[in-house]
Order: structure tokens, then C-alpha cells, then sequence
């Protein structure tokens, strides 16, 4: 019995957070979006690259996402690639986000899009900011810990 491939339920990646923020406290959101949005998502025609996360009002948006619509969406409907996008968590969740990015100077930052059975969801991590010299250290520690593999790879055999 073979087993079936499952397609990877990621959708989009921010790969440039993890260089740019130390990523803290990770929060699942999910997303409000609009049937042509699914279908391009579908598709996969989404860029998380620098998207962020405000909180207005008491709720969470989604800002800097952009989702490509389709050539074959409906003609009816006015398509805006880079529109607001309303995060759906729960109170106690948006309470402790606003506290952390109002006192402890945090930037909420969405890391990756993916899907949860049928729903789109959002990762969102509560993020400090790297200096100049920090970044330099990552990059030298997974220079290091690649060659340490590498040494270890060429003793065993």
C-alpha cells in the first residue's frame, strides 16, 4: 500500500523576518478574505514579504499583504491586491498584543500564511527589531553550526 503525497498546506513565507526580528511570542490568526482572494490564494499568487500587523479599534489588521487576483475573477468585482485585512483572534489575544507592542515596543509581524483543514490562517509573531551586528552574528552562527555538520558528515564515514 503506497501512502498519497499530501501537498504542503503552506501557502507564503516571510523568510525576511526571521533576519530582521528577533520573533518572540507566535500567535495563530485567521484571516477575512473574499471569495476572489481564496481563489488566487489557491493559485498561489500571495506575497507576505513585508507584512505587518495594527491594531485599531480593538481589532487586528493585516497590512502589506498582497494577493494577486485572477484574469478569469468575476468582472463585477473591484479587485484591490493590496487591501486591509482584518485578523480574526480572540480578545485576550488582542489585549496582549497591544500591551506588548504600547509598552514593550514590540512589532507584530506575520511570518508565514497557511492552510488549517479549510480555513487560511496567519502566524503572527510578536517581534524586537535587530540591530546591524546582530544580523552579522546569525548569519555567522548558521555559517558555523553548517560547516560543524559538514565536519561531522566527513568523520563519520
Amino acid at each position: 500500500m503506497t501512502k498519497k503525497k499530501t501537498p504542503s498546506s503552506t501557502i507564503a513565507l516571510n523568510k525576511k523576518a526571521r533576519h530582521e526580528y528577533f520573533l518572540e511570542d507566535k500567535f495563530e490568526a485567521g484571516i477575512e478574505l473574499q471569495g476572489w482572494e481564496v481563489k488566487s490564494i489557491r493559485n498561489g499568487k500571495v506575497n507576505i514579504a513585508d507584512s505587518y500587523v495594527i491594531v485599531r479599534n480593538g481589532e487586528a489588521f493585516l497590512i502589506g499583504a498582497t494577493i494577486q487576483p485572477l484574469h478569469s475573477a468575476s468582472s463585477h468585482v473591484v479587485c484591490d491586491p493590496e487591501r486591509t485585512r482584518k485578523l480574526l483572534l480572540k480578545k485576550r489575544e488582542i489585549n496582549t498584543l497591544i500591551g506588548k507592542t504600547e509598552r514593550e515596543g514590540y512589532a507584530m509581524v506575520a511570518t508565514a500564511m497557511y492552510w488549517k483543514k479549510c480555513w487560511v490562517k496567519v502566524e503572527v509573531y510578536l517581534a524586537k527589531g535587530k540591530k546591524a551586528h546582530d544580523k552579522r552574528d546569525t548569519v555567522k552562527d548558521r555559517d558555523w553550526a553548517r560547516e560543524k555538520e559538514r565536519t561531522l558528515k566527513h568523520k563519520v564515514r
